[in-house]
């Protein structure tokens, strides 16, 4: 910056190609109609000259197009035959928990059968700890999707309002792709752009209202650029009682990535060790570490105590046991102003 003694104000920038060298986005998982390459099994897709040569033009290949342009690394699709039905998609969808590195799963179907297959594929495949997230789309008046949303009252499913102007499963797609490029997992999704797509001009608050707390993803246009209006799962009841804790897209994307993240940490350092007290002690001292990391990024708000204990029935188990608070995004600003005239 060059000195100057005029008083004003002075910047400098600087250029960085956003192409090269860009950090890549995480991978989704896509199962969609396409017009060949159903005998393909599960393809890695990281370009749509690609999704074309495997999969020929239209159906899954532009919902592949639509997750990279909005920042997919990759893409795991895998393409079914014209007229597929619910065994199908499910059969695509346990192959695709079998898939290592997906974070998101998307589909380009609308029906409620469809739904709950790809539910019972990603609740199986948390159980291998592969965590992921379902999308998919649901159409209709507010009481029909808010409906389907009820149906389905999972953490780990996202279902998007769909805009008639949109193929099926392309908002899906565009939202897909805009989760698994945002690195930050604490960092609210509402007003991300969604390019390639088209989205609703506007909803009134009855609407937003309705539709939010029932359990529905909503986007909107505004000045002609869609985005996300407001980014939530579909879990909205605990045992038939209303329950909003897992309203939030972010707080199941903060435990996919603390958790696993513990875990790794945890597996790359004591590989081969003995469940000592000193040993003990060292995971302790890594897990405050990554609790730390987490709390210096915003990720989580805070911690309680970490203890680490050898398992009462088993002297070769070493139980970790700790607490975190979740960041939560800014929704609202509330202003309130006091006027003397």
């Amino acid at each position: 910056m060059p000195t100057n003694e005029r008083p004003g104000v002075y910047s400098s920038y600087e250029v960085t190609s956003s192409v090269t060298g860009a950090a890549a986005g995480g991978a989704v998982g896509c199962a969609a109609v396409g017009e060949k390459g159903a005998a393909l099994g599960v393809t890695r897709i990281a370009s749509r000259a690609a999704a074309v040569a495997a999969f020929g033009s239209g159906g899954i290949t532009e919902l592949i197009a639509l997750a990279l342009r909005n920042g997919a690394g990759a893409v795991y699709a895998r393409c079914l035959a014209a007229g597929a039905q619910t065994a199908d998609y499910a059969a695509a969808f346990g192959e695709l928990a079998e898939t290592e590195g997906i974070e998101v799963v998307l589909c380009d179907s609308r029906a409620a059968a469809v739904h709950a297959a790809l539910k019972e594929s990603i609740l199986s495949a948390g159980e291998s700890s592969r965590y992921r997230i379902g999308v998919a789309e649901v159409t209709g008046t507010a009481a029909e999707m808010t409906a389907a949303a009820a149906a389905v009252n999972c953490e780990r499913m996202v279902l998007v309002a769909a805009d008639g102007n949109n193929a099926a499963g392309a908002a899906a797609a565009a939202l897909s792709g805009v989760m698994a490029a945002t690195a930050d997992p604490a960092l609210p999704l509402n007003g991300a752009e969604l390019l390639g797509v088209t989205a609703p001009t506007c909803w009134s608050d009855d609407e937003v209202n309705s539709l939010v707390r029932g359990g529905v993803t909503l986007t909107e246009s505004a000045a002609g650029t869609p985005a996300v209006l407001r980014a939530v799962t579909s879990r909205t009841t605990t045992g038939g009682a209303a329950d909003s804790t897992w309203r939030e897209v972010t707080t199941v994307r903060i435990i996919d990535e603390l958790i696993p993240g513990i875990r790794t940490a945890l597996r790359a350092r004591f590989a081969r060790a003995k469940n000592t007290a000193q040993t003990r002690g060292a995971i302790r001292t890594q897990v405050v570490i990554e609790l730390e990391d987490r709390l210096a990024r915003e990720i989580i708000d805070g911690y309680g105590d970490v203890t680490v204990a050898p398992a009462a029935d088993d002297p070769t188990t070493c139980e970790v046991q700790f607490e975190f608070t979740v960041a939560h995004g800014l929704n609202h600003i509330s202003l309130a102003a006091k006027i003397t005239v």
